[in-house]
Formats: structure tokens, sequence, C-alpha cells
């Protein structure tokens, strides 16, 4: 599991991008690169990292379901995730 200040980061960056997408796109279409500097760094969405949502995982992210594969494959055993079922033939 991933620390808890690591995944406050990731948080604290989500909220950033949303609060600051309408005027990086606006910008971007002025082309006013001036202006894009003057904004938070972290509003960037290339600084997003894809992390596990209970965990904080970054490697072995699953994007459709938003878990890392060990979570998922926790949850998938457990029956927590519907539609999901252990394959055999």
């Amino acid at each position: 599991m991933a620390k808890e200040s690591v995944k406050a980061r990731q948080r604290k960056r989500e909220k950033l991008v949303a609060r600051y997408a309408d005027k990086r796109a606006a910008l971007k279409a002025a082309g006013d690169w001036s202006a894009l500097d003057e904004l938070p760094k972290n509003s960037s969405k290339v600084r997003l990292k894809n992390r596990c949502q209970l965990t904080g995982r970054p490697k072995g992210y699953m994007r459709y379901f938003g878990l890392s594969r060990v979570t998922f494959r926790d949850m998938a055993l457990a029956g927590k995730i519907p539609g999901v079922k252990k394959a055999s033939w």
C-alpha cells in the first residue's frame, strides 16, 4: 500500500487539474503560453499518475476498473465486482 502522503499528493493534483481545466483549455486555444506558465505546475493533466483508488498502488493499474491487479483479483474472487468471475474452460 502506498504511503498516505503519496495518496494525498495525488488527490491534491486531481483537484488542481479539475479546477484549472477550463482555464488551461482557453489559454491553449488562445495560444497564450506565457499565461499558461503562470498557472500551477500540478494543474497540468500530464502530472497525474494512474493509481489504485483503494491502495494507491501505481503499478498494475487496470483503467476500466480504477484498481490495481492485486486489488482487482481480491475483490473479484470475493464477488465484490458485479459481472466478473474467474474463467474456467
